[in-house]
Order: structure tokens, then sequence, then C-alpha cells
């Protein structure tokens, strides 16, 4: 009897270090946990900072961007692009069919190809967009410098809005910038301030390039900003962006009709070319009004390819090979 009761307290004893040494673990397990779970990330995805190199190249030169200002204002804008998702993804859509337009205009008049990348930064290769200080188009000019470089601004043309021919008046202003400054960098800053901005600043702060100026910080991050889009442009996968043909906007076929009377009606015109009104606008963002005054002018409509205008296909046509994977 004794020794049964003995074995009975032996056994309830097991049993309480047993429930003593569980609560003990589990204690600690608990603690493991909540440790972990403060620890642990709030979101699912990983945001690194991206690498900032020694040196770029942009303009046909190499530029050393280890000086602490140049570092960080590059930093800046690449870290900016490589999470602008949309709008970046946006970006490479819209450039498959804007890129072709550009690129051998600037060639034919001697600008660096990287120019494209001005573009892109001001007006995200829109043609119709606008700002808030009346800038318009692709290359955004200003009324006033868009009549001094050759374009047409009137009640019912903007020609601001034209690819072809604000490119061609960009580059009238680049070269004429280039004369001026020598340095492809000094003509960016120039494009964004203004020459004569620019050309003061060099006197007054007593430095030979852009890059040592004091600016207002749109002007001072704009030679940045070209930089870091370009290493996007050529390096998407890098930077996270994967896209396929399929992806990318498909250049749409067109002819053209010239005009050289005034056309009362653009609605009307644009069912006599069997388009509709929203199409004939689409692809002339030049014409400012519903109707259209010539003033003695000829002008080419573009006429969209009516089986051209659907996505009946995936698209297939890819203007950079380094911007959609196969």
């Amino acid at each position: 009897m004794c020794k049964t009761r003995l074995l009975n307290k032996n056994t309830l004893s097991a049993i309480a270090a047993g429930l003593v040494c569980l609560s003990a673990c589990i204690a600690i397990s608990s603690n493991d946990a909540e440790k972990v779970k403060d620890e642990r990330p709030l979101v699912t995805g990983v945001t690194s900072s991206p690498d900032v190199p020694s040196r770029v190249t942009v303009f046909d030169e190499q530029v050393d961007i280890t000086r602490y200002n140049m570092h960080e204002g590059y930093d800046r804008e690449i870290s900016s692009f490589t999470y602008f998702h949309s709008t970046v993804l946006l970006l490479f859509k819209r450039a498959n069919c804007v890129f072709p337009v550009i690129e051998p205009i600037l060639k034919a008049n001697g600008i660096p190809d990287d120019f494209k990348y001005l573009a892109v930064i001001e007006s995200h290769l829109d043609p119709r967009v606008s700002s808030p200080a009346r800038a318009v188009g692709t290359w955004q000019f200003m009324e006033s410098t868009a009549k001094q470089y050759g374009l047409t601004v009137t009640p019912t043309v903007d020609e601001r809005c034209d690819v072809e021919k604000s490119t061609l008046a960009a580059c009238k202003y680049l070269k004429e910038a280039y004369r001026k400054y020598g340095s492809w960098f000094d003509v960016a800053a120039s494009y964004n301030g203004g020459m004569g901005r620019i050309s003061g600043e060099l006197s007054k702060q007593q430095e030979d390039s852009a890059f040592d100026l004091w600016l207002v910080q749109e002007t001072t991050r704009y030679p940045y900003r070209i930089m870091a889009i370009k290493q996007v442009f050529e390096n998407p996968y890098k930077y996270g962006f994967v896209l396929q043909a399929k992806d990318l906007y498909k250049p749409i076929k067109t002819k053209e009709v010239s005009v050289s009377a005034d056309i009362p009606s653009l609605a009307g015109f644009a069912k006599e070319q069997g388009v509709t009104y929203a199409d004939l606008k689409r692809f002339n963002p030049w014409l400012r009004d519903r109707k259209l005054n010539t003033l003695g002018k000829t002008y080419k409509i573009r006429i969209p390819d009516a089986e051209d205008m659907y996505y009946k296909k995936p698209n297939t046509y890819v203007h950079d090979s380094r911007w959609a994977v196969k």
C-alpha cells in the first residue's frame, strides 16, 4: 500500500515537472514567434537601392559621377525610375512607336542619339501634353520659342504636337546651344533652364560647367534624369522591367493626304477619309480645333490604315531588342 502511494506520488511529481518544462518551452516558443513576427517585413516585396556606377556614358561622353553631388543626383533619379513602375512601363510601350520617328531626325541633324531621352523626360512621349507653364508637345516648347524655331502655332494648328516637326525644331535649338556652350551637358541644362539663365549663372558663379552651378532643383536634376532613364531603357531587365513584344505598342500604318484649302469641318473630312473624328485627332494631334485654316500653307494629314488599327494579332515589332524578352 505504501509502495503504491509512493509510486503515485512519484508519478505526479514527474507529470508536474513535465508540465513546467512544457510551459517553459511554450513560453520560449511564443517569445521566439513574437520576435520573428516583429522582425518580419510588413510587405511581400523587397525594395533594394540600385547601384550607382562610378562612370556613365551619355551624349557619347564618359562622365565621372563619383563626386558627392553627382553620385547623389544620379542615385535619386535611378531610384525614382526603378520604382516608378507603371509610368516607366508605359514609356517603353510608347517609345516603340515614337523612337523610330525621332532617331533618324536626330541623326540627320548631327545630334547625339541620347537626346531622345530628353523627349522622354519632357513629355513622357505624349505629343498632346501641356505643362502648367503652357509648354506643349513632345519637346515641350513654349509658344514663342516654337515660332522662333520654325513651328506654326495658330488657333487651328499647333505644330508643337507634331512629333516630326517639333523634333526638327528641337534639333535647331540644340545645335544653336551647342555652338554657344560646346558641351552637350550644358545644352541639356539650357533646354530646361533656358540659354539666358545658364549663360548668366555660368558668368555670375564663375564656373565653366552647368554641373557645377547652383540652380533651381528642376534644372539641377535634369541631366541626371537623362542619364538615369537611359540606363533603364538600355537595361530594362536589370531594373526589373520585363516585357514581351506583345506588350509594346505597334506603329500603325498611315497614309498622308496633302491639304492646301481650309477644312470647315474636320469631322466631315474624317468621314470622307473613312475614319472617326477621334482617330483623326489622335493621329494628328497638331490639329487644334474642329476646323483647319491653312492660311496659304500646305499640311499633310495622316490617315490611319483601317485594318492596321486593330490588335487582332499580338504585336511583333520591337524597336530595340533589349526591350523584350524572348
